[in-house]
């Protein structure tokens, strides 16, 4: 082959920052009640997406789209989903297609946690679980999937995961860390799969985010203290920090990335810092009856 034939035309290849906007496309984001589902919301909308936000809580749903539409001058439409239900998905997917007429990227993001030591967990609280974070990730991926495969858009698929998918902790949640760990390896199935059809499936996995979930955590400040001294970069993630990640993930520029879990940990899982080490900070959070067989209390 010449050298003339490798080298792309010039005057036909996209510039390189054009890659990343994400003008003309449309996604969806569920789990958009707060935290982290706001940010990846407005991080697409930013980059020049419409999206459809997904949540069970309308009436905050409502609210957060108006604010997104009103900064970015995006088409944002608010919809009520419960990601356990399958005609909800569906419609969800209808309700994109209708309101953009296509369907470039989704964020499956929805998850809920669960606190409670493994011997008193009752089955439905397990399913509970096990069905938004890892059955509501593959749903959603399936309907984004099987619809990107008939309208032929080579569309990028987000499930987000978890820091916790590829460690434990000694907080009583073996629940969520089997489900996040679940979605990691659904990711590489489903980017197997979906692969010659050029849909791309990534995953992230974030460490330490202010959300909901993990707001009896950053109230303690000393905890806070403790982890941003252990964690490599030596602060916890600010929300702004996750757009950039996941527009990229979205955009044409990681047209050539699937089946990747994304760590957003400050710094390497293999060093990653677990919860244990500044126990002694969160005894009134998680008791000292639990916490006393480890031996974790000074």
């Amino acid at each position: 082959m010449s050298r003339e034939e490798t080298v792309p035309n010039k005057k036909t290849s996209m510039p390189i920052l054009e890659k990343f906007r994400l003008d003309g496309k449309a996604g969806i984001v569920t789990g958009v009640s707060s935290g982290l589902g706001v940010a990846f919301a407005e991080g697409l909308a930013e980059a020049g997406a419409d999206v459809l936000i997904a949540a069970r809580r309308i009436q905050r749903l409502e609210e957060t789209a108006e604010k997104i539409a009103k900064s970015t001058g995006r088409k944002i439409i608010p919809l009520k989903v419960d990601v356990t239900s399958e005609e909800d998905i569906k419609n969800m997917v209808r309700r994109a297609d209708e309101a953009f007429g296509r369907i470039d990227v989704i964020v499956n993001n929805a998850g809920v946690p669960m606190l409670t030591p493994a011997v008193q967990v009752e089955l439905e609280e397990w399913n509970n679980v096990i069905n938004v974070n890892l059955t509501g990730v593959f749903l959603c991926a399936r309907e984004a999937a099987k619809y990107m495969i008939e309208k032929g858009i080579k569309g990028s698929i987000i499930n987000i995961a978890s820091g916790y998918g590829e460690l434990a902790d000694t907080p009583p949640c073996s629940a969520y860390y089997a489900s996040k760990a679940g979605v990691i390896n659904l990711t590489r199935g489903l980017a197997n799969e979906w692969g010659h059809f050029g849909i791309r499936v990534n995953s992230i996995c974030p460490g330490w985010f202010p959300s909901e979930m993990t707001q009896p955590f950053f109230d303690n400040k000393e905890w806070i203290r403790h982890m941003s001294s252990k964690i490599a970069l030596g602060r916890v993630g600010k929300l702004d920090d996750m757009k950039p990640l996941v527009i990229f993930m979205a955009s044409d520029a990681s047209e050539y990335i699937s089946g990747h879990a994304f760590e957003m940990l400050g710094g390497p899982a293999a060093t990653a810092e677990t919860v244990d080490t500044g126990i002694k900070y969160l005894k009134d959070f998680l008791g000292e009856e639990y916490l006393k067989p480890f031996k974790l209390m000074p």
